[in-house]
């Protein structure tokens, strides 16, 4: 079971798991991953500091399930709205991180033998 599976399960207080509800949570973690990457333009594994997000929008995906696409609902005086991006509210935490990550690949090049005029 992956660290993101645990986590995400002890935050929605599920203790005894099917397999199918596993794979189930697998692969919005997945997605997620996957999305997010893209997102900040990694290939590999993601860094420790931005596994939050994942676990954050992981669980707001889960708890959309059988409603995905639902802008609104009201019954009785209940009314549930869903935003359109999952990743919104996290929008500055992800530029930063992929602007801070563009800046530590950049080469620079000197000239040792230009003047530099007065």
């Amino acid at each position: 079971m992956s660290d993101y599976l645990d986590r995400i399960k002890r935050l929605l207080f599920i203790e005894n798991s099917t397999d199918e509800e596993d794979k189930r949570i697998q692969d919005i973690v997945d997605m997620t991953v996957s999305r997010l990457k893209v997102l900040t333009g990694l290939k590999d594994n993601l860094p420790k500091d931005i596994n939050y997000i994942v676990v954050e929008v992981s669980i707001k995906r889960f708890n959309r399930l059988k409603n995905e696409g639902m802008s609104a609902y009201s019954q009785e005086g209940e009314s549930i709205t869903f935003k359109d991006d999952d990743f919104k509210e996290f929008e500055n935490d992800i530029n930063k991180y992929a602007d801070d990550k563009n800046k530590k690949n950049v080469v620079k090049f000197i000239n040792p033998y230009q003047r530099v005029r007065k």
